[in-house]
This record gives C-alpha cells, structure tokens and sequence, in this order.
C-alpha cells in the first residue's frame, strides 16, 4: 500500500467583520442625538476630520477635497468591498485571549446569562420625551410581525419572557415547552426564528446557540465557522488550533484565519438594545407634503459636514514634512479611519432615507387621512421594496423618529402585522387600526348595555373584520377597557 502526499491550494470567499465595516452598522442604529455625539468624539480623536463650512472653503479658495458632500449620489447600499479595506486576518503573533472570550460568558451565567436644515414649523424638541424600549418590547415588537398561530404566538410571548438582560434564556428550554402542547419539534423553530430576530443570536441556551446564530446569517456563510462553534469551541478557547486543523482537516493556518471572524460577533447580544434611560426625542426624519404626495427629508441639523484636513494631506505627499516612519503610519491609518467615517455616515444618512421613502410610499394613505388608515405592514416588506436584510431595516428603524404634519412617530410604529380575514380574503387590517376600531365601539356603547367581546367581534364582521372573540379581549385589556360585566352601569 502506497500512501502519496500532495499538496493543493483553495481560493474562497469569507465575510470578515472589520473594526471599520462594525462601526458602519453600529452608526445605523444612532439616532440623531448619539449620532451628533459620536462625529464629535471621533472629530476630537482624529486630527484629520475637520468640519467643512463655506466660509472655511472661501479661505483655501476650492472645496474639491470636501467628501462628503450631497449624499444624494449614493444611490446603494454600501458594501465592505466599497472601502478598499483588507480582511483583518490572524497571523501567528495573533494574541487574543479566547479563553477570556468564553469565560466573559461564564463568569456571568450564574444568576442572570451573557450579555438640508429643517426650520419652517419645526417642533419644539424639548416637548418630546421618550423612555427606550426594553429587549423584550423590541423582540416583541418583531414577534407580532410573524404569521402565528394562538398556541406558537402563546410559546414564543413565554420564551421572550424569560430571556435576561445579555440575552440568553434564564430557564431551561424544556421547561418552557412543557407549559404548552405545541411538538419539541414546532418548539425549536420558534425559538430558531427567535434567535434570528435582532439583536441576532437572542434566545440563546448557551455560548454556542449565540455564536452559531449570528454565524448562520453571515452574507457569506463558512462551513468550517460553524463546525469550530459545534464542536471545538473548547479547543479554541485553549487556543488548540492544531488540534482543530487536525481534526477538521484543514490547514492550520486556515483555522486562525477563519475563528478571526468570532472576535466581531457578540457574546452577550441583548446588551446590543438601549437601556430604560430617559432621553429627547429629535426626528431623524422630516415628512413634507409636495404636489399632493409626501416625501421625506433626512435631519442634517447639527451633523457635521467632514472632510479631510488639508494640512494632513500635503504632509503625506511630502515624505520631509511627515518625520519618522512611525509618525507617517500614524497619520496613515487616521486617513484611512476619517474616509471611512465620512462614508458611513454618508451610507447611514442614504439606507435611512431609502427605509423611510419606502414607508412613506406605503403609508401615504396615513399622512393624508389619519390613524385609521394605518396599513398593515412587516419588516420583510420593506427590505424586499429595498433590496436589504430585514435586519438592516430593524437596525434603521429602532430608536428614530419621524415627524409628520399630524404628529411625532417612531418608525417602528408603521409595521403592525395584518390582523382579520378582509372582504378581500386577506389579512387587510394592521393591530392599530383594529384598537382604533375597538376603542371607538367602547367609547360610543351604552353604559347600561355594554358590548361583548362577542358582539365586537360581530359588528367587526359587518365592517369585513374578521377577528376572533379572543383577539377582541386581548386589545381591550392591551387599552385597559374591563370585561362588559364590570363596565355595566347599575
């Protein structure tokens, strides 16, 4: 028996989360005041930024090297090739600590798991005031969008419950499934679908179901990624990475390379959602009436307009007026963070602008007629009209508002799942609408005879709403109406 070495090379495509291409989607779910905040600490932490004023172009003469300007042209959404950047890729001086990685997770499992300015009639932002949502409200919100049964609607709204703070659940999964008669089987998809609700990974048992499930939504997904999680994770935290390559059968060095990737995932993905502080309301959205049809400007008040200092520039061009090497690879990388800066924010500004056009070419109905005309509407709807993950679309909508002629909303507020079996066969009414229906029947019922959830539900019918009696209750405990028996005026 001969046994014959050989050696061969393979050329593949992975998805490397880089510092820069991280700090992009965190700028996505900033809204206006944080994102004002954050352009000042980076302007304070990179000399290269400076702020792009016309009387500062008057000075020099030109504006030819001001970036960011009209963002209009940014017509797609940006990609990580877009910024010429090179995949961060371990090398063999490579010294993170993946045992430290895994033990922030276990260190805490005990107790609770891981973790174009606009003046005319603008408000008065001081008279907005507006608590953050919890991460159970946020996955809620998402859960109400998913076509459910009574009985899954019932489970997933359990299993939400009992996720904590970093975003694992605080009991063992087969309790939860005992307190339903839904299969193990129908069980594990709720909790999969769950898990792939933003924040990803959320819902998770362990360190492994969090990290597999922010592995499985990679653009590009890595078979050997996934198979380090299932089953070397333990190798990997001893940093065993021969062990690893031995046993997958691969090359060492293409297991550094591809556990690289772990560093940008979350290990306590809950903590991704704000906390309960208090905090003003400033739109990032403006929605204005033209020629009978409303459109949507983008908030720029307050946001700088970056460039890239001048000075900075000249001294890479001159090699004498650096000084060492050292203090050209400074001034290097800084460049190099400033133009990536300017083009997140200019990707920022466009995917919120094509989030909230889209909305707005939906709900044009809602701005010109009222409430009641809210249509139903999920985050699957937008990101198909707009060519994105729905992800993305949450991302874009969590924590912003947009000021309209009849009021201040949260974009969140325009997706409600269909609710009613329609004169039109379909699901044709949105969760807002039907509490407007409802609450309009209670406030105008008599005080002596007052209706039944039933009888809701019936006259419902009459107007092509077909909702169950058990659905009529839920909203009107939701608005805090009591049963008909105690409404009863004696």
């Amino acid at each position: 028996m001969v046994i014959k070495l050989s050696q061969s090379l393979k050329q593949s495509q992975n998805l490397m989360m880089t510092p820069q291409l991280q700090q992009a989607i965190k700028l996505l779910t900033l809204n206006h005041m944080e994102m004002k905040d954050a352009i000042s600490e980076e302007m304070v932490e990179n000399p290269l930024l400076e702020e792009y004023s016309a009387e500062l172009a008057n000075e020099n003469g030109d504006s030819s090297d001001y970036v960011s300007d009209n963002i209009e042209k940014q017509n797609k959404e940006t990609k990580s090739e877009d910024y010429d950047e090179r995949p961060i890729m371990a090398s063999s001086e490579d010294h993170f600590d993946w045992g430290t990685y895994v033990e922030s997770f276990e260190s805490t499992k005990s107790g609770s798991s891981l973790g174009v300015s606009y003046d005319e009639e603008a408000p008065n932002y001081e008279n907005f005031v507006s608590g953050s949502q919890s991460l159970a409200d946020h996955l809620m919100w998402q859960l109400r969008m998913e076509n459910l049964t009574d009985e899954e609607f019932e489970l997933s709204s359990l299993i939400i419950g009992n996720i904590n703070d970093d975003g694992y659940l605080s009991v063992s999964f087969g309790e939860v499934v005992e307190q339903s008669n839904l299969s193990p089987e129908d069980a594990e998809d709720l909790l999969l679908m769950i898990q792939r609700f933003d924040p990803i990974g959320c819902g998770s048992r362990d360190l492994k179901d969090c990290l597999l499930a922010q592995a499985i939504i990679m653009e590009e997904r890595s078979p050997l990624l996934e198979k380090i999680i299932k089953i070397h994770l333990n190798d990997l935290q001893n940093r065993n990475f021969s062990k690893i390559a031995k046993l997958t059968g691969v090359l060492e060095e293409l297991v550094i390379e591809t556990a690289t990737i772990l560093k940008q995932f979350y290990p306590k993905p809950g903590r991704l959602v704000s906390s309960q502080d208090t905090q003003y309301v400033v739109p990032d959205i403006f929605v204005e009436e033209v020629s009978g049809k409303f459109s949507v400007v983008v908030n720029d008040e307050g946001i700088p307009r970056l460039r890239i200092s001048k000075h900075y520039k000249e001294m890479l061009t001159k090699k004498e007026s650096v000084g060492t090497s050292e203090a050209k690879e400074y001034v290097e990388e800084k460049l190099k963070s400033a133009v990536w800066l300017i083009k997140s924010i200019q990707n920022r500004q466009n995917t919120i602008t094509k989030v909230a056009q889209a909305i707005v070419k939906k709900q044009q109905d809602f701005f010109r007629k009222g409430p009641k005309h809210l249509k139903p509407m999920i985050l699957k709807n937008i990101a198909e009209e707009i060519g994105m993950h729905e992800s993305t679309v949450s991302r874009v909508t969590s924590n912003k508002y947009l000021h309209s002629p009849i009021g201040v909303f949260e974009l969140k507020f325009f997706f409600n799942a269909g609710l009613g079996g329609g004169k039109n066969g379909g699901s044709d009414v949105s969760s807002e609408v039907l509490k407007i229906k409802i609450k309009n029947l209670l406030d105008n019922e008599n005080p002596k005879r007052p209706l039944s959830d039933q009888k809701i539900g019936e006259l419902l019918d009459r107007e092509g709403v077909k909702v169950a009696r058990r659905t009529v209750a839920k909203y009107r405990e939701m608005m805090g109406y009591l049963s008909s028996s105690k409404r009863k005026m004696k």
